[in-house]
């Protein structure tokens, strides 16, 4: 990737922009802004989820930059609470609701259903997929995917669907590169999504890397979302800080080196969110509602 309007080609040969602008954690107060600041600086993919709690104020962003709706890429996801067929029917309606738009370029679902908490894991994820397939045949969605998937929940999907998952958003960064899922998703020819790039900011003081910042006059962050574009990711890097996201987009006029890219590759476990799908994190809250319905 050697400029920002590059783009990635899923497998329905629509065309996605190469770096993406992330939005967890931006509450409602400053996601407007940022969204507006990101693609004045040249963003035209952005990503936000029901759960963040700022779809509308990711909308309202949109529609205040100026930028034409069909120049920018938009990107929401399906939360665990929402599964099942006609749940997921209703969540999309919500979304583009809340978004302020007719469709969405892309919609994915956030965390899989796992054996952990639902022995029926797998007819759960196919059932809350139908529901993603009969919404992108309807034409309120350009393209479908997931989050957090590892090789068995995508095999899963992959025996009970008509339309296979397109994109596959993982936490992906030095020090944790999932390489089974990452291999493994784009064996299955899915464009693979990195949140954090960064590290959630843990790899910013990283020696190695500042001294690879210095080495190229780049910044920590800049090293870090080209070591993801380089390793065929598409990165999602956040800010709130106007100067940052301007700089987040400048990494495309230089290119680490083959030697670089091993020794980021070889950075020892570290800046994981803690957060993995069969560790059930978002699960976790539709045992809650369970054992509170049972009254337990």
């Amino acid at each position: 990737m050697n400029k920002m309007t590059d783009t990635y080609t899923l497998k329905n040969g629509i065309e996605i922009p190469c770096l993406g602008f992330g939005t967890y954690l931006s509450p409602a107060g400053l996601a407007k802004q940022s969204v507006i600041d990101a693609l004045h600086a040249g963003y035209r993919h952005i990503d936000t989820a029901f759960k963040y709690g700022n779809e509308t104020d990711v909308g309202e962003g949109i529609r205040a930059s100026g930028v034409a709706r069909e120049d920018v890429w938009i990107t929401t996801k399906h939360w665990v609470t929402e599964r099942g067929y006609e749940k997921t029917i209703a969540a999309v309606e919500s979304s583009l609701k809340n978004l302020g738009t007719d469709y969405m370029d892309m919609y994915l679902i956030h965390w899989p259903c796992v054996e952990k908490v639902t022995p029926e894991w797998a007819e759960v994820n196919a059932d809350t997929w139908r529901g993603f397939e009969k919404m992108y045949k309807d034409g309120k969605i350009r393209a479908i995917g997931v989050c957090n998937f590892e090789r068995k929940h995508l095999d899963a999907i992959w025996n009970n669907c008509e339309i296979p998952p397109m994109v596959n958003q993982i936490e992906f960064h030095p020090g944790f590169l999932q390489e089974d899922t990452f291999a493994y998703s784009k064996e299955k020819g899915m464009v693979v999504e990195a949140y954090y790039p960064l590290g959630s900011g843990k790899l910013l003081q990283l020696p190695i890397v500042t001294e690879m910042a210095e080495k190229y006059g780049k910044t920590p962050a800049q090293i870090l979302i080209r070591f993801s574009l380089q390793s065929g990711a598409l990165p999602m890097p956040k800010s709130v800080h106007k100067d940052r996201i301007i700089s987040n987009t400048q990494v495309f006029d230089f290119e680490l080196s083959g030697i670089d890219m091993a020794v980021l590759r070889a950075i020892p476990f570290c800046a994981f969110s803690g957060w993995v799908a069969e560790e059930a994190p978002a699960d976790a809250i539709v045992a809650a509602e369970r054992a509170a319905a049972e009254g337990k």
